[in-house]
């Protein structure tokens, strides 16, 4: 689980009663795209020939430009999701952060997801005992691309969904 039981009225949009503006909503799908995208080619190295995750992270990008809709771009990423059903560790992982980048365009609060599983899919593509210290790199990593207009409100939600994240934002 990566979302919260109560909704954060600061990724709700305004026009649906939260706090969230229309311009920070695209930097979040954004920057929850720059880190499903990192981590890509670990699914690509497992299955080359399967564009959905890559499709998601575009549409989550067309979805910013106007050029798609939220329903396009919430499809893609549940396409990109189905790809890592019967996948393990990196690939899996990588391929359900492109999911959750896709889906972003339609409850803002996947950003969290996209980026825990890219720390997830990093972590898994290491051996055990470098584990830690690859997600802790991924993390600054992902850190380092955020927009100065999210960075506070990405870096809270990190701080208060880090235990549903599987803690994987300690870094």
């Amino acid at each position: 689980m990566i979302l919260p039981q109560v909704r954060d009225p600061r990724f709700v949009t305004i026009r649906r009663g939260g706090t969230l503006t229309d311009a920070d909503h695209h930097l979040l799908a954004l920057w929850a795209a720059s880190c499903a995208e990192h981590v890509l080619h670990l699914f690509e190295a497992a299955r080359p020939t399967d564009p959905r995750p890559r499709q998601a992270i575009e549409h989550a990008r067309a979805w910013v430009r106007g050029e798609v809709g939220m329903m396009r771009a919430r499809a893609a990423g549940g396409h990109a999701m189905g790809a890592a059903r019967d996948l393990r560790g990196a690939a899996r992982h990588a391929a359900y952060a492109a999911g959750q980048a896709g889906a972003v365009a339609h409850v803002a609060a996947h950003e969290l997801g996209a980026a825990a599983y890219a720390i997830k899919a990093v972590r898994a593509a290491v051996p055990d005992d470098q584990s830690d210290a690859a997600g802790r790199l991924e993390c600054q990593w992902q850190r380092d691309q955020l927009p100065d207009a999210i960075r506070e409100l990405v870096l809270d939600d990190q701080r208060l969904r880090n235990d549903i994240c599987w803690s994987v934002f300690d870094c």
